[in-house]
């Protein structure tokens, strides 16, 4: 059979600095008092803040950034196989299981957002996401039979995974139970960063893993934060909307960038688990606002699961702050949520 792979994790948004109201540049690191790019979770990370504390040093953020970093991943990654989250995986299980305060607040949030969309965001989805071969397994770059796709929707459901609310326990329903946080902990080690940052200070900064985004006070201009959105083309990188931003969390997601293709039929990583199929509707990507870059993180997801007009409706219903880019034959057809138009000054 012939096949043609195409798989790019690069991030859903670039992330600019306006100069002025009508040029958009990308400022210097040397601008900002602070600022450190790397990679996390096997993903890169930009850090910036406009000011610094008196005997604050960049070393000293450096080091702490680290440690926060790295326990975020060291508990929510499924690439780690003694990450908490893979032992739990592991573990069968369907009693109650001791989990640490931050696997149990990313749970929390994750159950919060799957009973909001109606399990559309799901937690459990992972055994269909491996299957289509973006999770950790090594890809296949090959659909699943139907027969497959069905014995994965019977193992999935974030109603089989409990958390008790008078301690840190949580509980599978079932021993084959697979927890899988990549539509959510990128958002959740932003706003570890952002409050590690506040507790140092800084009340001036901009966070970003992997395209979710956390950004607080102003830019080393004195200004809003300059957010660019990401034209959602896979063949080359443009601004599609440059948002000023302040004090909110952020997050990106779409279907142009990691998919595979088979005679010409595309497949995207963004499942959803009515079907157990990839998703196969007209938006490109959708944009959201919220407090915390983690819930910004999962609503995003639901959305691409949605579609634009499932997602639409269910952003104003639910007073979200949302940007949808939808697919059309003439290119791209922009729409925005009642919430994130009040929410958001768009400068281009």
């Amino acid at each position: 059979m012939p096949l043609k792979a195409k798989c790019n994790w690069s991030r859903l948004l670039l992330i600019f600095l306006l100069s002025s109201c009508d040029k958009v540049v990308e400022q210097k690191p040397q601008d900002y008092p602070y600022n450190a790019v790397g990679m996390t979770m096997g993903t890169s990370y930009n850090i910036k803040a406009s000011h610094l504390p008196d005997k604050i040093t960049p070393k000293d953020i450096n080091e702490q950034v680290k440690q926060v970093l790295d326990k975020v991943s060291g508990q929510m990654s499924t690439y780690q196989k003694d990450s908490e989250l893979s032992l739990f995986n592991q573990n069968p299980s369907t009693g109650w299981i001791a989990v640490s305060a931050e696997f149990y607040e990313v749970i929390k949030e994750a159950l919060k957002i799957s009973q909001l969309s109606n399990g559309l965001f799901d937690v459990t989805v992972g055994p269909l996401v491996n299957l289509w071969g973006f999770g950790p397994d090594k890809m296949t770059f090959a659909a699943p039979d139907e027969a497959t796709i069905k014995v994965r929707l019977n193992q999935i459901g974030y109603q089989r995974l409990k958390l008790k609310e008078d301690g840190l326990f949580a509980k599978k329903a079932i021993p084959n139970l697979y927890v899988d946080l990549s539509g959510i902990a990128k958002g959740y080690g932003v706003d570890q960063v952002a409050s590690l940052l506040e507790r140092l200070g800084i009340m001036d900064y901009m966070v970003e893993i992997g395209g979710e985004i956390r950004v607080k006070g102003k830019n080393n201009q004195g200004q809003s934060w300059q957010i660019a959105v990401e034209k959602p083309t896979a063949e080359k990188r443009a601004i599609e909307k440059v948002l000023s931003i302040t004090d909110t969390g952020m997050a990106t997601s779409g279907d142009y960038r990691n998919y595979f293709e088979v005679e010409g039929v595309r497949f995207s990583h963004t499942i959803d688990p009515r079907t157990g199929r990839p998703i196969n509707h007209k938006l490109a990507s959708v944009t959201v606002l919220s407090e915390t870059s983690m819930e910004a993180d999962g609503l995003a997801t639901a959305f691409m699961v949605m579609g634009p007009d499932e997602g639409y409706k269910f952003a104003e219903q639910n007073h979200i702050a949302a940007f949808f880019i939808i697919k059309s034959d003439k290119g791209f057809d922009e729409k925005m949520s009642t919430a994130f138009a009040q929410s958001t000054k768009v400068t281009k």
